[in-house]
């Protein structure tokens, strides 16, 4: 747990680091910034699945599965830590692409350090669109680590292999 706290406060600080404590406060801004980011990347993929197909399993799970808040705990000999955070997912779809943003506010253990965009800061885009009758461009833009239970569900349910919901708490 503690590890998991520590990841997600350097993450958000040091995710931008260049940006002087500035973090995206769109979801463009954070594409932007992602790539060249200490702790971000941006990977891309293409899948064998009708696009929209991948956009009604983005609208369908990630209200699901992502909107959420979790409550983590840890106690030791001389501390009692509690952080509370709200996953705040996005979907947004037009004719040839879509858009799922994933946004997380730590309600509670948590100082903020920088102005926070409406719904919380951007821990990850996944952008989806149109190529071909059976295929769809996938690109994600995410932290570099830590975060592998979402990054593996969301690029479960763009493939179709896996339609599960991530574990919020690894």
């Amino acid at each position: 747990m503690q590890y998991r706290i520590i990841l997600a406060t350097v993450l958000t600080s040091g995710l931008f680091a260049g940006c002087a404590i500035h973090h995206p406060q769109t979801a463009a801004e954070f594409r932007a910034a992602a790539p060249g980011a200490t702790f971000g990347k941006k990977e891309s993929f293409v899948v064998d699945r009708q696009f929209d197909d991948v956009a009604h399993t983005f609208e369908e799970q990630a209200p699901k599965c992502l909107e959420k808040r979790v409550k983590m705990t840890e106690s030791g000999h001389m501390y009692h830590h509690v952080v509370v955070t709200r996953y705040t997912p996005t979907v947004l779809v037009s004719n040839d692409s879509a858009e799922l943003h994933l946004q997380f506010e730590h309600e509670q253990g948590v100082m903020a350090v920088s102005e926070m965009p409406e719904n919380g800061y951007y821990l990850m885009v996944a952008d989806a669109s149109r190529l071909a009758d059976n295929k769809t461009q996938i690109d994600m833009y995410r932290p570099s680590m830590g975060y592998d239970t979402i990054v593996r569900a969301v690029k479960g349910w763009a493939t179709g292999d896996n339609i599960g919901c991530p574990d919020l708490t690894k």
